[in-house]
């Protein structure tokens, strides 16, 4: 418990405890009854009302103080009624009824909090420190100012510092959207929550944790999660104009026959248990048909958002690109053939962890392309490599790197903006050069117009990168919107004025995603290789590495929500006319129940029918 409130478990089990007594206390008190002790029955019916009264209450306390009047108070007004005139029974059958909705809510909530913490990596807790001669490992609140840090190869930079070693390779994209690791060399500055794709570097501290980069992007993302609005629930939609139906016509029953029976059973029947149970059923049968194609929903609210979406809002680097570098060309100086100058240049980056050399050696491998295991393998770090492949001398590297070493001038290439030369040398001279770029996703031109299908009004891109790549990558996608050069807070502002259009659902991979993801009214986040702390504050993860999956995401979340309108409207039809048969006599409290309950198997068998929903279109094969 914080601060006086229940975490999620807490209310999770008590939920389950609640609904669990209530349906021990009607199974009991009907065995009892049989045995022909009807006063007894009726306690044991009271004894599992009560606590589901009590709770409901409270809730309706909390509700009320944030200005909220939902549809839980029918549900109290009809068990308190029902427990006062002696209508234990339908007092129970009511309690059982809305415990079992609260419980179908609570369980679909806790269900995707447990995969989440199963997908997500763990953030740094700890940095290692140079002190006295010796490296020891530290927490992060324990870095201070002018501290010697080791960070080692895959690391993330615990804190802002400046590189204390010759060079650093730092893959940044998960803070400013630029998809190619980029050098620092000694004294330049790097920032918390980059990646370290080179060798181990030693970095001083030039901030504490708390007031590092990383540290302010997850401070964004806090308040944006305080300041975002929430949504109303389906269910309470229809709250005030049903509580005054229900309320009149209980009134009406009283006044004019002066019997509180009838009032009571048009209490029971008017318990909104097409809506406390038939949206939480169509909602989480949505949720579980998501999550079948691969979309992770955390709970039925954002569902009932992601339905409701008019604007999307996408980041580039990681979400609407791949977010690695691959070969877009291999050009070639001197006739030798494309196919052997990659070939042999992958062959030789067999040997350095480096992700362009890694993303070399995967595009050769992707065309077949057998590679010699090298020899007499030198690494120059941050510029290249040289060795011994086939019996050939192969260079691989940065343009000034291998043309220093073949004595050759740097060559004249127009490259599309975002794009990186990487030079190839052969037996002293230069025989070529793979352009490489971080390449937009296959299929989403089809991808967009899906969404657009789907009802998705207006679509526009967010990015840290620069313009010219933004405009470059995205050129013929019919985008309503580029923004680039973004930071994180600006993300959020971006996604603040869209807001005022209607629902807005922004898509990203990376930390400077994540303030935007947490205050857009849904977040999605590449949960597959996206980073730990944009997931934590989704609302919808992908759980592959594919973007298209919005579209059968969407297309689920719009079907499951008409279908529980369409239970709502059916159940809330069927009830008001059971009501007015209990204010005119023709229904008890009891029987009003058992109204209630084939009311509710109606309803609920139509729910269920979200499970059978089918989106059609790119990214709807599972």
């Amino acid at each position: 418990m914080r601060g006086g409130r229940m975490d999620h478990a807490q209310e999770s089990r008590l939920k389950t405890l609640l609904l669990l007594l209530a349906l021990g206390a009607l199974a009991c008190g009907l065995a009892v009854r049989l045995g022909g002790w009807e006063r007894a029955a009726a306690v044991v019916w009271s004894v599992g009302t009560i606590p589901v009264l009590l709770a409901l209450l409270l809730e309706i306390l909390r509700s009320l103080r944030r200005g909220e009047i939902g549809l839980d108070i029918v549900a109290a007004l009809s068990m308190s009624s029902a427990l006062l005139v002696g209508e234990a029974l339908a007092a129970c059958v009511v309690a059982v009824m809305y415990s079992g909705g609260t419980f179908l809510e609570s369980f679909a909530e806790g269900r995707a909090r447990r995969d989440m913490r199963d997908l997500l990596a763990r953030v740094p807790r700890s940095a290692t420190r140079h002190r006295a001669g010796a490296l020891e490992d530290i927490p992060l609140d324990a870095i201070t100012p002018g501290d010697r840090l080791l960070i080692r190869q895959g690391d993330v930079v615990p804190v802002d510092g400046t590189i204390a070693s010759d060079t650093a390779f730092l893959d940044a994209s998960a803070l400013t959207g630029e998809a190619l690791p980029v050098r620092l060399a000694r004294d330049e500055a790097a920032m918390s929550g980059s990646n370290n794709a080179g060798e181990a570097f030693d970095l001083i501290a030039t901030r504490p944790a708390r007031d590092s980069t990383y540290a302010g992007i997850v401070r964004l993302v806090e308040e944006a999660q305080r300041s975002k609005a929430p949504m109303a629930r389906l269910a309470d939609q229809w709250s005030l104009g049903f509580l005054a139906v229900t309320v009149a016509l209980a009134v009406a029953a009283w006044w004019f026959t002066g019997d509180p029976v009838r009032a009571v059973a048009v209490l029971v029947v008017a318990t909104p248990c097409p809506l406390i149970l038939a949206v939480p059923v169509a909602l989480v049968a949505g949720l579980s048909r998501a999550a079948h194609f691969g979309v992770l929903i955390k709970g039925a609210g954002p569902l009932e958002a992601m339905a409701r979406t008019r604007t999307l809002i996408l980041d580039k680097t990681g979400t609407l690109t791949e977010g690695r570098p691959r070969i877009v060309s291999v050009l070639s100086h001197d006739g030798t053939a494309a196919d052997d100058i990659l070939r042999l240049a992958a062959a030789l980056d067999q040997a350095t962890k480096h992700p362009v050399a890694q993303a070399i050696v995967a595009a050769a491998r992707e065309r077949g392309l057998t590679l010699s295991v090298p020899s007499c393998v030198v690494e120059t770090p941050g510029e290249g490599l040289s060795g011994q492949v086939e019996g050939r001398t192969v260079l691989v590297g940065g343009d000034g790197f291998v043309t220093a070493r073949v004595g050759q001038g740097a060559a004249r290439i127009e490259l599309p903006a975002g794009s990186v030369l990487v030079a190839v040398g052969l037996d002293g001279r230069l025989a070529g050069h793979l352009v490489m770029a971080d390449p937009l996703r296959a299929g989403t031109r089809d991808m967009l117009d899906g969404l657009r299908r789907e009802g998705v009004e207006r679509i526009l891109l967010a990015t840290g990168d620069r313009r010219e790549v933004a405009e470059s990558v995205t050129q013929g996608l019919g985008l309503d919107g580029i923004r680039a050069g973004l930071t994180p807070d600006q993300k959020v502002l971006l996604v603040l004025s869209e807001r005022k259009r209607g629902p807005v659902m922004m898509v990203g991979d990376g930390v400077n995603d994540a303030p935007a993801l947490a205050a857009a009214d849904v977040g999605v986040a590449m949960g597959a290789r996206g980073a730990a702390a944009s997931a934590e504050a989704a609302d919808v993860v992908l759980l592959v590495d594919r973007v298209d999956r919005l579209v059968p995401g969407i297309g689920i979340a719009r079907g499951a929500r008409r279908i529980a309108m369409e239970s709502v409207v059916a159940g809330i039809g069927l009830s008001v006319i059971g009501m007015v048969a209990a204010a005119l006599g023709h229904l008890s409290p009891v029987q009003g129940a058992l109204i209630q309950e084939v009311i509710d198997v109606a309803v609920i068998l139509n729910a269920l029918r979200a499970l059978r929903l089918s989106p059609k279109g790119k990214g709807a094969q599972a």
